[in-house]
């Protein structure tokens, strides 16, 4: 009788050393004079540090990414919007360095799309999926025979949660700054970014706290 809402899974969120170990695997991925490493390395570490769904991130056009003044455009969104997401200079770089190996191993690519296999055509997410869950059993995030673990998805959880600890750690105001993460995620209501401050207990526990400052509550010893 009652409305049927779905659990959200929890998210996993990746130590530094966890994307560390990622990455570096990327890179030995076969075969190893081919484009295929360079692209699921520089895939996966824009998933890190930027924010995007994998769907996104994929269906970037070359038109789409701005190297020169480090800006992404991301079109027609789960939502149906586009936003900008701005890149770090570091991030950037990496990205520059994959654009040139791109286009030096591909002659003439039958994709506009910024990220590409080594036959020039757009990534298909279920490759995607199946280099990340070999990747990450490589490196112990998921069991041999496990069908379930960390996944894709969970790179978008752990830049929002980061961001909201640094914003906490920094003393803003989270009210104040939440619609902004809200818009750089493209989220469709706010209400789906605090879903964030609950499932990481550092993060919880900087939100208590700030709210027992704001109120003069005080623990007695």
């Amino acid at each position: 009788m009652l409305p049927f809402r779905p659990q959200r899974a929890r998210p996993y969120l990746y130590s530094d050393l966890e994307i560390q170990k990622l990455l570096a695997a990327a890179l030995k991925l076969s075969p190893r004079q081919s484009l295929r490493p360079w692209t699921y390395h520089c895939l996966f570490g824009l998933l890190t540090v930027a924010g995007l769904r994998i769907s996104e991130a994929l269906k970037l056009e070359q038109t789409d990414v701005d190297l020169r003044e480090g800006i992404l455009t991301i079109r027609q969104t789960k939502f149906g919007k586009t936003r900008l997401v701005p890149l770090h200079a570091s991030t950037r770089d990496v990205m520059a360095d994959y654009a040139r190996r791109r286009d030096r191993f591909l002659r003439s690519a039958s994709s506009p799309c910024f990220f590409l296999n080594d036959h020039g055509r757009r990534l298909e997410v279920s490759a995607v999926r199946r280099t990340f869950y070999d990747l990450s059993r490589q490196i112990g995030l998921r069991q041999p025979e496990a069908h379930n673990g960390p996944r894709l998805h969970d790179f978008r959880h752990r830049f929002a949660v980061n961001t909201l600890i640094q914003w906490y750690r920094s003393s803003e105001d989270i009210e104040r700054r939440l619609p902004v993460l809200s818009t750089f995620l493209g989220h469709g209501h706010v209400a789906d970014t605090y879903w964030y401050l609950s499932v990481h207990p550092e993060l919880m526990g900087l939100a208590t706290r700030r709210l027992e400052l704001r109120w003069g509550i005080t623990h007695e010893e």
